[in-house]
């Protein structure tokens, strides 16, 4: 009988810096994304470090102690990864080498292997490969940079430095071949946009993993695929949807993220063209997270960054299904705060925050899906009398001068 061959998945420890004014909960919270992309990459999120400085050592990021005492835990249980959550310096990463017995990546290089991991189409493969080329251009040093046998860019060791300066070349040479073919494929993106311009456009925007693409399922009566998992989504799926014989184009896109590498964001432009472009947003948010609040900031500068922070949102609170507010006793004296909140009070406090239209929702249970219908109903036909308002007043004066 032939053995199955089987893969070791990787052992891989945290490490973050709590910035002064930072609060350590906050700090815990990003290490829990981080952790969740690390099994997003197929690996085995570990033991956690953390360290308070002002700012991150520019040479060492958490310092030349902390760094020591991170290498003992590495070597004494053979970690095979060491993952930070920031960006790494190329001279950061020198220095930080010379003291770990394992693979050391930064956050960045993390996403950008998910992306590649998750990427389907040739649209999706072109754009993550122009990031991570763009990202591993700088981070050339000591590297044996063969492109063809490095997987994401993820710090693979090799003969030394004769290599280096040929790998520049070819990795700028493939760089610029990368975005010509982009550059095309956004040509033909934006042609199928024009010959969609008579019908009203709705995006979903969203944190990556709060049920864009269920929403979008449940609109369209599609199969878009959805997974409890990071970036399930990547390219750009685009479907009509009829809303008591009010037809628009609903479009779902890749997910934000906290520090999304910049590199990301300028290759996926095409992709989020239809962001841009789009009449109505819809900003899905995951109640049940506990750092939602950040969550929607992030989404927010994202959008100011891609140049569509001016289109009209409609906010989209999903899964109340696994809301879980904790309720105060009444003699319990711990101020109130989003965790124990009820639902009705959140809304209460929505609505006094924000001018923004909103509904909360269950996409998966169906709870309230017939309020967020109406409303999108709404807020389409609004615009589509603003785009088109000839459309249904000559109508009118049409049949009054026939009567």
């Amino acid at each position: 009988m032939r053995e199955e061959a089987t893969i070791k998945m990787e052992t891989a420890i945290l490490i973050s810096v709590t910035r002064s004014g930072e609060d350590s909960s906050t700090t815990h919270e990003h290490l829990d994304e981080l952790a969740f992309l690390i099994e997003t990459a197929g690996g085995i999120p570990g033991k956690r470090f953390t360290q308070n400085l002002d700012y991150p050592d520019p040479k060492t990021y958490v310092g030349s102690g902390k760094l020591v005492e991170i290498a003992s835990y590495i070597t004494a249980h053979e970690i095979d990864l060491a993952v930070f959550d920031d960006e790494l310096s190329p001279g950061q990463i020198r220095n930080i080498e010379k003291e770990f017995n394992c693979r050391i990546i930064d956050r960045n290089s993390l996403i950008l292997d998910i992306f590649a991991r998750r990427a389907q189409t040739a649209t999706a493969k072109t754009q993550v490969e122009l990031a991570q080329n763009e990202y591993l251009l700088p981070r050339l040093t000591r590297m044996w940079t063969h492109l063809e046998k490095q997987r994401g860019g993820i710090g693979m060791r090799g003969p030394g430095e004769q290599e280096i300066e040929t790998d520049r070349r070819n990795l700028r040479f493939r760089i610029k071949l990368l975005k010509q073919k982009l550059k095309e494929i956004d040509k033909q993106n934006s042609t199928q946009r024009k010959n969609r311009a008579k019908m009203v456009r709705v995006a979903l925007v969203g944190y990556t993993n709060v049920g864009k693409s269920t929403v979008m399922n449940m609109l369209s009566k599609s199969d878009v695929f959805a997974e409890d998992k990071l970036f399930a989504t990547l390219d750009t799926t685009v479907r009509k949807v009829v809303i008591d014989t009010q037809p628009f184009l609903l479009s779902d896109t890749v997910g934000f993220i906290r520090k999304l590498p910049h590199s990301l964001i300028e290759s996926f432009k095409s992709t989020l063209d239809e962001v841009r472009e789009s009449d109505i947003l819809i900003h899905v948010v995951d109640i049940s997270h506990p750092d939602f609040e950040e969550q929607i900031d992030v989404v927010k500068q994202t959008l100011v960054e891609i140049g569509a922070a001016d289109k009209p949102v409609i906010m989209l609170f999903n899964k109340i299904d696994a809301y879980q507010a904790d309720l105060k006793d009444p003699d319990d004296l711990t101020p109130v705060g989003k965790s124990n909140l009820t639902l009705e009070e959140m809304e209460k406090i929505w609505v006094a925050r924000e001018n923004t239209p909103f509904v909360f929702i269950s996409a998966t249970e169906k709870i309230h899906v017939d309020v967020f219908r109406k409303l999108l109903y709404k807020e389409v036909r609004k615009i589509q009398r603003t785009l088109w308002p000839e459309t249904r007043e000559e109508g009118y004066r049409k049949r009054k001068t026939e009567n």
